[in-house]
């Protein structure tokens, strides 16, 4: 009998509770603390300053964390988040705010309801396995010698649309082929699970499809906790959270997203951002290639984002098929592309974004958001933690501090903002800082202790069994080695 991290498709108006627990709701990891309630007209006058004046500059690249980072934290997001409150002016509830995706790190974003509820995500000739989409039928315009329908797009209906659980890893198109890449480390488990390459651990017999989403979710959430945050938080702070306990994420019986985490700290990805990718050998900045993958057109060939019509730019031409040794340390004699540095400066594609009311610059959006559900300051939360708030001189320092003063919000800064700041200042831009730090950590932990399936709660002794470079443990670089399809492209 096939278990199912749901009961039925998840949409508005039938959402499932998910396997071990109901769908979540938002909620105050500081019901405490006061919110901060600046004018619009400073909040957006501090967003404006939050520009990354030189986006290209490698001073400003964080080089502990590969560019395929930020998308894996997005990737992340969809799986445990789904706001679809719109921005507000006015003071929103979060207790109120329904959260469409279980509070738990399941693959719900990625398995659905399960074959037999959403058959439409699977094989029809093989149910345990994803649908996977094939490119363009017709000649890539970047290299037309790039051969076509190759295995390497999301599966998509006649309209374009892909067919997966979370239509938002269609939104932009290096999330949509990690998406793709989750697709195939299943598939790859299945067939290893059926040709005896791969041993099934569970002492109760399961079907292949069981067995292998056990395995995947598993070694994911291995990933989540020991190479993506290892890699963006203050390991002092993790290592508390594992070894001592949280103490300021509690619930009682099911757990729900704070909203400190959700529209403040877990938004450091955005200052992760950059302008321009080295895609492959087809979209690059190096000698050779076409064009640099800007961020425009990385939406622009994605069916949620991307143009509609006639004019769709789905299936993807094959030369978009992504090289992910650019992305990941995967390959040590491909230079890997990083990530933006941890601080206050988003880059200039991100304050004119296409398709959203006004205001449509995101550092705006995010601090008005913030505004909207009363989020406390980064120096209450700093000293209710018991931590020493970073200084006034500190803030004001940089073309973002000159506006931060200017509000005062030296004095009490917005939390994104702060916890930007605090990376910057406590983690030189390589990491955040305590508050940031604590807060992801807390939730992280929390969401994966509550899960009764986790491997953190079931058995937190377990290592990784699948192939990696460092036998016991597993990164996003291992999965895609086990994939075996790193760069089908050459």
């Amino acid at each position: 009998m096939v278990r199912f991290h749901g009961f039925s498709p998840r949409t508005g108006e039938n959402c499932p509770p998910g396997q071990f627990a109901q769908t979540g709701k938002f909620g105050r990891m500081f019901p405490e603390l006061r919110a901060l309630t600046p004018s619009l007209d400073a909040l957006e006058d501090l967003g404006d300053a939050m520009n990354d004046a030189n986006p290209e500059s490698p001073k400003g690249d964080n080089k502990n964390v590969p560019a395929g980072y930020t998308y894996l934290g997005q990737f992340i997001d969809h799986d445990i988040t789904f706001d679809t409150t719109a921005l507000q002016e006015i003071i929103v509830d979060p207790l109120a705010v329904r959260n469409f995706r279980t509070p738990m790190l399941d693959l719900d974003s990625l398995y659905g309801s399960g074959p037999s509820v959403q058959p439409y995500l699977y094989q029809l000739s093989d149910p345990e396995l994803f649908l996977i989409g094939n490119t363009n039928e017709q000649p890539s315009g970047g290299d037309p010698n790039v051969p076509t329908k190759l295995p390497n797009d999301l599966p998509r209906a006649q309209s374009g649309l892909a067919i997966i659980g979370d239509p938002r890893n269609d939104e932009n198109l290096i999330v949509a082929q990690l998406h793709l890449a989750f697709l195939k480390f299943h598939n790859k488990i299945v067939a290893g699970i059926r040709d005896g390459s791969i041993q099934q651990e569970s002492p109760i017999r399961k079907s292949a499809f069981e067995e292998a989403r056990d395995l995947v979710i598993w070694h994911y959430q291995w990933i989540v906790l020991h190479d993506f945050l290892r890699r963006i938080l203050d390991n002092e702070q993790l290592d508390q959270v594992l070894n001592g306990g949280r103490r300021f994420y509690k619930f009682e019986k099911e757990p729900f997203i704070p909203i400190e985490f959700s529209v403040a700290a877990y938004r450091l990805g955005h200052s992760m951002i950059r302008a321009i990718y080295d895609y492959n050998r087809v979209f690059t900045p190096r000698p050779g290639g076409v064009v640099p993958a800007s961020l425009e057109l990385l939406f622009n060939f994605t069916a949620k984002s991307g143009p509609q019509g006639e004019f769709t730019s789905v299936p993807i031409p094959s030369d978009w098929i992504i090289d992910w040794r650019r992305f990941f340390e995967i390959d040590p004699k491909v230079p890997v592309g990083f990530s933006r540095e941890l601080d206050p400066f988003l880059v200039d594609p991100l304050k004119n974004l296409p398709n959203v009311p006004k205001p449509n610059s995101l550092a705006v959006r995010n601090l008005q958001r913030g505004r909207s559900v009363g989020l406390p300051s980064g120096q209450s939360i700093a000293k209710f933690m018991g931590f020493k708030p970073l200084a006034k001189s500190k803030i004001a320092q940089g073309p973002d501090g000159k506006v931060a003063k200017k509000h005062k919000f030296d004095i009490e800064s917005p939390l994104w903002y702060y916890i930007l700041k605090e990376a910057q200042i406590q983690g030189q831009g390589k990491r955040l800082g305590q508050v940031g730090s604590r807060i992801v950590a807390e939730v992280f932990v929390g969401l994966l202790q509550a899960d009764s399936s986790s491997f953190l709660a079931r058995n937190p002794d377990w290592k990784p069994t699948l192939p990696a470079e460092k036998a016991g443990t597993f990164t996003m670089a291992d999965l895609l080695r086990f994939v075996d399809d790193i760069n089908p492209i050459g």
